[in-house]
């Protein structure tokens, strides 16, 4: 009679299989693999700046203006035309890319750690800690975002940072209200119980029980939320409360460049083209990543 031994499959290997086939799901998915593709460009051409960028994004160029000073339309030495100041548009574009991405990346982490914390607390421990945090994040819910955001813009002095941190501290109430919904719902199950039953502690219970159910739906949200950042960030910055020139966004490319709307329409186009592009893109894997991650949406598509 011979032994059967049995060989656990590594949870990390499980895991690096389980993101192969979210990849797969998602590349057979045409308007998935589009904003991937998208994405992939973007940031591509974010961390390449430097290298790809045909002219220096600061420079006020003599040859940049036409005799009447106005700006040059695409072509030539300037494949997408220069702004009002002469400088080179598509350098500028690129470059704004790498600030549209970093804020994006940054405040939408930011926001998912306070509002994912602020929601498994909540849910998990209840009581009058639940309420507490709870009546805190209904309370900042109640402002509207984008003048709330406005209003914290204008107190700070706008840089990178601090445009990021704004953006964060209004975009996290709505996951830690999906947040503390699902763990209210998850705390309540029979697994759970059997957890306090045996014993384990609160960490041991939320790290090893809780948070990998709720992975999906903050991949999810993280995804998608970044769309809802890079439009909140380009709104900031039209209106001049989000990052300051000369550093180049493409809020502010629009905004520097809005007198020429008619006569150089380019100008304020491409750079909104951009945010549209951008921001459809993560919706478009972030329902995609929905579908697949989510077990109740399965089939429907």
């Amino acid at each position: 009679m011979t032994e059967t031994s049995f060989h656990p499959v590594p949870r990390r290997a499980t895991r690096i299989r389980r993101i192969t086939e979210v990849l797969r799901e998602l590349a057979m998915r045409p308007r998935a693999a589009f904003g991937l593709v998208v994405i992939t460009v973007m940031v591509l051409a974010a961390i390449f700046a430097p290298w790809i960028m045909p002219h220096d994004p600061f420079a006020q160029n003599f040859d940049g203006l036409t005799i009447t000073g106005a700006p040059l339309p695409p072509g030539g030495a300037y494949p997408l035309g220069t702004d009002l100041l002469g400088r080179d548009l598509a350098s500028r574009l690129i470059l704004g890319t790498r600030t549209s991405l970093i804020i994006g990346v940054l405040a939408n982490g930011i926001a998912i750690i306070l509002g994912a914390g602020i929601g498994i607390t909540a849910g998990f421990f209840g009581g009058w800690i639940g309420a507490i945090l709870m009546r805190f994040t209904d309370l900042m819910m109640a402002f509207p975002a984008l003048l709330l955001a406005i209003v914290l813009a204008a107190i700070f002095q706008p840089s990178l940072l601090i445009v990021a941190l704004v953006i964060a501290m209004v975009n996290w109430v709505q996951m830690a209200r999906v947040i503390y919904t699902e763990t209210r719902s998850l705390a309540e199950r029979e697994f759970i119980q059997v957890q306090r039953a045996m014993g384990a502690g609160p960490l041991r219970i939320l790290w090893h029980h809780l948070l990998p159910h709720l992975l999906s739906s903050i991949l999810v949200f993280g995804t998608l939320g970044i769309s809802t950042t890079v439009l909140l960030e380009a709104t900031l910055s039209f209106l001049g409360v989000g990052v300051q020139p000369p550093t180049p966004s493409w809020g502010n490319i629009i905004f520097e460049n809005q007198t020429y709307f008619t006569t150089a329409p380019w100008l304020v186009f491409l750079p909104g083209l951009a945010i549209v592009l951008l921001a459809l893109a993560f919706n478009l894997v972030g329902d995609a990543l929905r579908d697949i991650l989510d077990p109740t949406l399965k089939g429907r598509h």
